[in-house]
C-alpha cells in the first residue's frame, strides 16, 4: 500500500543555505503574522468596548468569513497573474481598513459599521503563506529539499499561530486594547511591500507562460482530496478560535487576565515543538494514516478541556493539545503536494488556510456565546466539536485522500516525486 521512507531528509540548515532564501523569508515571515494576529485583537479590542465577548466574536467572524471566502480567489489570481500585483493593492486596502476598524471600535460606532468595516479587512488579508511555499516550488522543483521546504514552511506556519495571538494578547492587554490591530496593520504594511518588491524570487505568472502552463489550469477545489482536507483545517480553526476566546474568558473569569498569555504561550510551545520535530521526521507512516492518528490525537485531548478548572490542569491540557495540532497541520499540507496540480499550488493553500480563518471565525463567535450564557469554560466545547466533525469526515472519505495516478506517478510519503514538488 504506502510506500515507507527510508532515506534521511535533507536538514533545515542546508535548506536555510539556498541562495537568496532570506531575502523572501525575513520579510514573508514578518508579513505572515498578521494572520493569526487579526482575530484575537478584534475579540480583545471589542470585547473592551462593548464587554461582550459574543459582539466581539460576531466582528471578528467576519473577518474570519471574509477572509475564508476571498483568500482562494486571491491566491487564483496570484497565479495567474503574479504575486506582486495581489499584494501591492492587497497590502494598502487591508491596512486602511484595518485601521478604520480600530477607530470605529473605540468611536463606539454600531455594530453595523464595525461589520463594514470588518468584511474588508479580512478579505484583503495577503496569503504570504503560500506565496512563500510557491516560492520555495520555484527554486527547489525536483530536488530533495523540496520536502524540506514543506516541512519549514508548516513550522513557520506553527510559529506564526503561536506568535500571532500571542504579541497580540500581550500588546492588547499590556499596552493598550487597540494596540494590537495597530500593530498588525503595520506589519503588514511593511512586510507586505517588502516581500513584493523580492521579485526575482516569486513565480512566473501562467498568464504569462507558455502553453504548458495553461494547460493545468484548474481549480484546486475541484479536487476531491482538497475538498476533504478544507473540511479538515476546519476543525484546525476551531481549536485556534475556541482557545483563545475561552482561555480569556476563563483567566478574566479568575481576576488574573494576565494568565491569558502565559495559558496560550503553554498551548502554543507544544505546538511550536510538535511542529519542529515533525518537520525533522522521516516518517515510514503513508500521511492518510498520520492525518487520521494525528485527528483522533487531537480530538482525544480537547475532549478534557471544558472540565478543567484549575490554572495547572487547563495548562497541562493545552500543552497536550497543541503538541497534537503540528502533525495534523503539516501532514495536510504534505498531502496538498501529490493532490494538486502546481499550476495551482497558491490556490490550493489558500484554500486551506482560508478553511483555518473560517474555523476559527466560526469558533470564536460560537464560544463568544457560550461564554456570555453558559457557565465559565462552556467555550472549550467548541474545539472538541470541530475536531470530532473533522475527524468523522477524514474517515469516511479518506480515500479521496489518495492520488489519482492519471499520467502524474506519485509516492505517498516522502521522496520519488517527478517534477512535481510542491513548496
Amino acid at each position: 500500500m504506502a510506500s515507507t521512507v527510508t532515506e534521511p531528509r535533507p536538514g533545515y540548515g542546508q535548506l536555510l543555505r539556498t541562495p537568496r532564501a532570506w531575502t523572501f523569508l525575513l520579510p514573508g515571515f514578518a508579513a505572515r503574522q498578521p494572520f493569526a494576529m487579526l482575530t484575537i485583537s478584534i475579540v480583545l479590542l471589542v470585547q473592551h468596548t462593548t464587554g461582550s465577548y459574543g459582539v466581539a466574536g460576531a466582528v471578528s467572524a467576519v473577518t474570519g468569513v471574509s477572509m475564508a471566502v476571498f483568500a482562494p480567489f486571491g491566491g487564483k489570481l496570484a497565479d495567474r497573474f503574479g504575486q506582486r500585483a495581489v499584494l501591492l493593492p492587497g497590502v494598502l486596502v487591508h491596512t486602511a481598513s484595518v485601521i478604520t476598524l480600530t477607530v470605529l471600535a473605540l468611536s463606539d460606532a454600531p455594530l453595523w459599521a464595525l461589520f463594514a468595516a470588518a468584511v474588508p479587512a479580512g478579505a484583503s488579508t495577503p496569503q504570504i503563506g503560500p506565496m512563500v511555499r510557491a516560492r520555495w516550488g520555484v527554486k527547489l522543483q525536483g530536488t530533495p529539499l523540496a520536502q524540506t521546504a514543506a516541512a519549514f514552511e508548516s513550522v513557520t506556519d506553527e510559529l506564526t499561530f503561536v506568535l500571532g495571538p500571542l504579541v497580540a494578547t500581550a500588546l492588547c492587554t499590556g499596552v493598550d486594547p487597540a494596540a494590537g490591530l495597530l500593530t498588525e496593520a503595520g506589519l503588514t504594511l511593511v512586510g507586505g511591500l517588502l516581500f513584493a518588491a523580492q521579485k526575482s524570487t516569486q513565480p512566473q505568472p501562467a498568464a504569462l507562460g507558455d502553453g504548458h502552463a495553461r494547460v493545468e489550469h484548474v481549480s484546486a477545489l475541484r479536487v476531491p482530496g482538497v475538498r476533504v482536507l478544507i473540511v479538515a483545517f476546519l476543525g484546525i480553526g476551531t481549536v485556534f478560535g475556541g482557545m483563545q476566546v475561552s482561555l480569556a474568558a476563563f483567566t478574566e473569569s479568575i481576576g488574573q487576565p494576565g494568565l491569558n498569555g502565559v495559558l496560550y504561550g503553554t498551548f502554543a510551545a507544544g505546538n511550536m515543538l510538535s511542529g519542529v520535530a515533525c518537520g525533522a521526521i522521516a516518517w515510514k507512516i503513508a500521511p492518510q494514516r498520520r492525518l487520521v492518528l494525528g485527528y483522533a490525537s487531537l480530538t482525544l485531548m480537547a475532549s478534557g478541556l471544558w472540565a478543567a478548572h484549575s490554572v495547572l490542569l487547563l495548562a497541562g491540557l493545552g500543552l497536550l493539545v497543541g503538541v497534537c495540532i503540528a502533525p495534523a497541520l503539516i501532514t495536510g499540507y504534505t498531502l496538498v503536494d501529490s493532490l494538486v496540480a502546481p499550476t495551482a499550488r497558491t490556490e490550493a493553500f489558500t484554500w486551506l488556510t482560508g478553511a483555518v480563518a473560517l474555523g476559527q471565525a466560526a469558533a470564536v463567535t460560537v464560544a463568544g456565546q457560550l461564554e456570555d450564557r453558559f457557565w465559565d469554560g462552556a467555550g472549550f466545547l467548541v474545539p472538541l466539536g470541530g475536531t470530532a466533525l473533522a475527524l468523522t469526515v477524514i474517515l469516511s472519505l479518506r480515500s479521496r485522500l489518495t492520488p489519482k495516478s492519471s499520467g502524474r506517478t506519485v509516492a505517498r510519503g516522502v521522496g520519488h516525486r517527478v517534477p512535481v514538488t510542491v513548496d
